[in-house]
C-alpha cells in the first residue's frame, strides 16, 4: 500500500504552526522558527523541501526550504498540489520522507544549506 503523502497528524501540525505564524506577524511582526514538520523528496532527483507551516487561509500554501537542486536553496512558498503532480527524472512522484526528525529550526537547515548548496537533512 502506497504511503500517504500528507498524514491528518502532519496536515494539524502545518496548520498549527501557520496560525502561530500569522497570529505573530499581526503582534509584531516577527514570525517563530518553526522545526520542520515533513521533509519531502524526489526519489529520482534532487529535489527536496522542509516545509514548517501551511497558510490558515489557503492550505494548499506551504512554507519551508526549498531545494530544486540546482544549487540554491531558498526559503519559501510551494503549493501542496503541484508538489503531488511532481515527477522525477524517472516518473516518480515525490515522497514523504517517514523517517525524517527534524532536531533544529527551519532557519538552521536553510544555513547549513546555503553553505553547502543543497538540503543536509
Amino acid at each position: 500500500m502506497a504511503q500517504k503523502f500528507m498524514t491528518d497528524e502532519i496536515k494539524a501540525k502545518l496548520l498549527e504552526n501557520g496560525k502561530a505564524s500569522a497570529s505573530a506577524i499581526g503582534r509584531d511582526g516577527n514570525t517563530p522558527d518553526h522545526v520542520p514538520v515533513v521533509k519531502y523528496f524526489t526519489p529520482d532527483g534532487a529535489c527536496t523541501w522542509l516545509l514548517t507551516e501551511l497558510d490558515p487561509e489557503d492550505p494548499d500554501i506551504a512554507f519551508g526550504l526549498c531545494d530544486l537542486g540546482m544549487g540554491f536553496p531558498e526559503l519559501g512558498t510551494v503549493r501542496i498540489s503541484e508538489l503531488q503532480s511532481v515527477r522525477g527524472k524517472m516518473g516518480l512522484p515525490v515522497e514523504r520522507d517517514t523517517g525524517f526528525k527534524a532536531d533544529k529550526p527551519l532557519s538552521a537547515y536553510a544555513e547549513a544549506a546555503n553553505k553547502a548548496q543543497s538540503i543536509q537533512a
